[in-house]
């Protein structure tokens, strides 16, 4: 059991029947009245944000996120298949839990594949990767006064902006959070 006052960011609780993560929290002391800490909590399994107000010596369980890394395999349109490279155990996850966290990610590469209770509910790319282009305009020597950028398709099929100097079969290194071009490879 975790009390209130020992909160910390990043920290998963079940509170109210629901799993919640620490996003923000401050303890609030007023001049009259008793001490309260203010919080800012997500929902991991529907990503709802919610602001609440506790008591410090209130107390809630500890929820325990099982974070393990599995082989994207492919996707057959509605579901996406991934194995546990140790065992080789496939699972199935749907196109909703999925969402747009492989829009970066080839296939057989590995990802962290989010659970509570063995129930998967999110998928964490990996924080960088490297991809090709496969199509993008031709840059022009004199526009880049201003660090101009153009449109480039990666061989996911997910776009990105890129500085003028980028062609296609180039190899570039992406930050799957933002999916910003950091640096070609």
């Amino acid at each position: 059991m975790i009390s209130a006052g020992d909160f910390k960011n990043g920290l998963t609780l079940e509170i109210e029947g629901q799993v919640v993560q620490i996003i923000e929290f401050q303890h609030v002391k007023p001049g009259k009245g008793a001490a309260f800490v203010r919080t800012k909590l997500k929902n991991v399994i529907n990503g709802g944000v919610v602001e609440k107000t506790f008591r410090p010596t209130e107390k809630f369980p500890a929820a325990r996120i099982d974070r393990k890394d599995q082989q994207y395999l492919y996707n057959d349109g509605e579901l996406f298949y991934f194995m546990d490279p140790e065992t080789y155990e496939q699972i199935a996850i749907d196109k909703n839990t999925v969402g747009d966290a492989l829009e970066f990610v080839k296939e057989n590469e590995i990802v962290k594949v989010c659970s509570y209770k063995d129930s998967v509910f999110a998928l964490e790319p990996p924080l960088f990767v490297e991809l090709e282009v496969t199509e993008t305009e031709p840059g022009f020597a004199g526009n880049t006064a201003q660090g101009a950028t153009k449109p480039a398709t990666v061989e996911t099929g997910a776009t990105i902006q890129v500085p003028l100097f980028v062609n296609i079969g180039d190899k570039l290194k992406i930050d799957t959070r933002t999916g910003e071009y950091l640096s070609r490879v």
